[in-house]
């Protein structure tokens, strides 16, 4: 039976360009409705723009434009980005709609009827300078629960509480530097502190609707039972503010967290009205219909806590389920601008470099859970060559020609009992459960197993050596269909991933856009193909490097310059100022330092000398879940590999990989030694019984 499915992916704010950690969450959602409709769901895949806000009127009065202008620019500019990288929405739209006006005033209004909005007056933080009541997130000091510098008024980017912008320590504007002044405003609040949210979220929040991490997080904001730590949520701010208008609150606007989670159901009411659906079938409270949020693990507190308690209580359904993924690091650490990592979807497409090349790149490396992901350029060159040209592209490359040229375009009947064949169709159901779980690196690597083994056929048969025998037509016909065979069903298990190959191999193929059902199917006997193009090209390390080149920016533009020669001067002074302790410890490294290593359990599933080294084992560490890292370590002096093999240990997994003359080498081992030389040797690190690999170490 056919599923009903909506599916949003996170609105990017309209304040600057799309990038690839972007990027992440948008290639996500999009593989996983494609795999939705290629199984013959009803799936509608909807987005916007997140238009409001005090950012947005600062940036427009900056630019001598309007508000309205600079959303409609940058929302064509994230629409390019977006189509330039396939993410397939069926709509893509604004929050400065009339449909999602109409959806906040509906929300608000049955909030305050329920008895869930209060109005009280607060004192607000008030920039001298510039004139206005200062956002949450224009207002910066010290997290008052860990003590973490910089940190924005409504949340902590370091530990993940959420605060009062006046629990703030050491309070300044982040738009003018000006220490901001307390001033009474009268706000309104939804009352999430009421019981009857309190009951709601902690029923909701452990029901299966959350990833086990993310549902523990929540439970750690909620508090024990008969400990609320809800907090009313200000859902106001005062003018001036580019937003909506709060109906009979003249000058107060909607915070823009209000009315942006509403922007799925305005995208969602839009197209409604294009295509004739029922939106009420989708959100009313007893809805069949699945629901389902792709968004990061820096916005939960508002998806699984806000977002749902709004729904609930103005008598709309909730989401099916709510899916986080992690960030994306760039070869081991955060995106940068001075080293070029920081990287625009703009100038990717602009190098030429190829989009499904990223599709498959991040496909191969997403789980179902929260863990960060890394784009290592090394490794992405070689997967990519190696996986979509070198094996899978090969495929139809070294087949198709013969079928032209030999037999006027038509494959011969297939073997169905073809072991190759029958592999691929018996994993189909296990990939779409991977599909539909979101474990798209375990699809992936069971997808270039399958590759490996009709690669297999191909060399077994070789179809080149064929062509030059006399008599051989019909054994040529029959390996070159089963191999055109092969290729078809592969890019069924890979269309998701890579549509517009397939939509390529359809043209090659003369073949109907390929469902999920078809990875059951093989061609007939006689059917005709076209000729054949090239699919697909390798990845030139030149155009990395140009990548990275284009996205270099200095650490100092001018015009910041001044501000950070104040800044190092304040901070050499304080320097001096210091007093010195005297430890053997120091300099010391603070929690964040610590909690950039990824310290993961592994398990020596293979060691082995390396010919030529003196000091060096190669290890193959199993970090469970399908994933194994080569490493090489300097351990050969006190280990014999044999005994290595099947002991667990402990490696850096997040370690930039290193070319070396024996390989590539992706992590560290640990262990420990005597500096003093009083016992010497080399002691490799063990967990305690009952760790498992991929296990963190904290």
């Amino acid at each position: 039976m056919s599923r009903k499915i909506l599916v949003t992916s996170a609105l990017p704010y309209a304040n600057g360009a799309i990038h690839l950690g972007h990027l992440v969450e948008y290639i996500q959602t999009d593989i996983w409705v494609r795999f939705q409709k290629m199984s013959g769901n009803e799936c509608w895949y909807v987005c916007a723009d997140d238009t409001h806000g005090t950012p947005i009127m600062l940036r427009a009065e900056k630019e001598g434009i309007t508000p309205e202008q600079l959303i409609e620019r940058v929302h064509g500019e994230h629409f390019r980005d977006f189509s330039g990288f396939l993410v397939g929405f069926d709509n893509y739209h604004s929050t400065h709609s009339p449909e999602n006006r109409e959806c906040a005033n509906t929300i608000y209004s049955r909030l305050r009827a329920a008895g869930l909005i209060d109005v009280r007056t607060i004192e607000q933080y008030y920039d001298p300078v510039k004139q206005l009541f200062l956002p949450d997130r224009f207002i910066k000091g010290e997290c008052p629960k860990c003590g973490a510098k910089d940190q924005y008024g409504d949340n902590c980017e370091s530990c993940g509480a959420a605060y009062a912008p006046t629990d703030l320590k050491g309070p300044y504007s982040a738009i003018s530097g000006a220490k901001p002044e307390l001033r009474n405003s009268e706000h309104y609040f939804f009352k999430l502190s009421d019981p009857r949210c309190e009951a709601f979220l902690r029923q909701y929040t452990s029901s299966g609707v959350l990833q086990n991490e993310a549902a523990n997080k929540m439970q750690e904001w909620l508090g024990a039972p008969g400990d609320n730590k809800l907090t009313d949520w200000d859902i106001s701010r005062d003018a001036p503010y580019f937003g909506f208008e709060i109906p009979d609150a003249p000058g107060k606007y909607f915070y823009v967290w209000l009315d942006a989670p509403i922007g799925y159901m305005g995208s969602f009411k839009n197209l409604c009205a294009r295509q004739g659906l029922d939106f009420d079938e989708f959100f009313k409270p007893d809805s069949q219909t699945e629901l389902y949020h792709f968004i990061g693990k820096d916005i939960l507190y508002f998806h699984a806590l806000f977002w749902p308690a709004e729904l609930q209580h103005a008598g709309f359904r909730t989401p099916t389920k709510i899916f986080a993924h992690g960030f994306l690091t760039v070869d081991g650490a955060k995106m940068s601008k001075s080293r070029g990592t920081f990287i625009t979807a703009e100038s990717f497409l602009n190098t030429g470099l190829n989009p499904e090349w990223l599709r498959y790149y991040f496909a191969a490396k997403l789980s179902n859970t929260m863990e960060d992901i890394d784009l290592n350029f090394e490794d992405f060159v070689a997967r990519v060559n190696s996986d979509l040209v070198g094996k899978y592209v090969n495929i139809a490359s070294r087949s198709a020609g013969f079928i032209a040229k030999r037999f006027n375009g038509q494959l011969a009947p297939a073997n169905a009992d073809l072991p190759a064949i029958k592999a691929i169709q018996e994993a189909a159901p296990r990939i779409a459960e991977l599909y539909e779980a979101r474990e798209f690196g375990k699809a992936v690597r069971e997808i270039m197993a399958l590759t490996d083994g009709a690669n297999q056929y191909v060399d077994s048969v070789k179809p080149w050596e064929l062509a030059k025998q006399e008599g051989k037509e019909v054994e040529l016909h029959a390996a070159c269909s089963n191999s055109l065979n092969l290729f078809r069903l592969l890019t069924v298990l890979l269309k998701p991933i890579l549509p517009v190959v397939a939509g390529k191999v359809e043209q090659f193929m003369n073949i109907a856009p390929l469902a999920w059902a078809d990875a059951r199917t093989l061609l007939a006997g006689g059917h005709a193909i076209n000729a054949y193009e090239h699919l697909m090209t390798r990845v030139d390390p030149k155009l990395i490097e140009k990548l990275v080149e284009a996205n270099k920016e200095s650490l100092a533009p001018a015009a910041e310059a001044p501000k950070q020669a104040e800044s190092q001067q304040r901070h050499a002074q304080h320097q001096q100022n210091e007093v010195k302790a005297e430890s053997p410890w120091e300099p010391f490294c603070n929690i964040d330092d610590f909690m950039k290593v990824d310290l993961r359990i592994a398990r020596i599933a293979n060691a082995e000398h390396v010919d030529g080294a003196d000091k060096l084992v190669r290890l193959t560490l199993d970090l469970g879940n399908d994933e194994t890292r080569n490493v090489f370590a300097g351990i050969k002096a006190a280990y014999d590999p044999a005994q290595l093999i099947g002991r667990l240990t402990v490696m850096v997994a997040n370690l930039a990989p290193r070319k070396m003359k024996f390989g590539l080498s992706e992590g560290m081992v640990l262990a420990a030694s005597d500096t003093t030389g009083q016992t010497p040797g080399i002691f490799l690190l063990s967990p305690d019984s009952g760790a498992q690999p991929g296990m963190r170490v904290k």
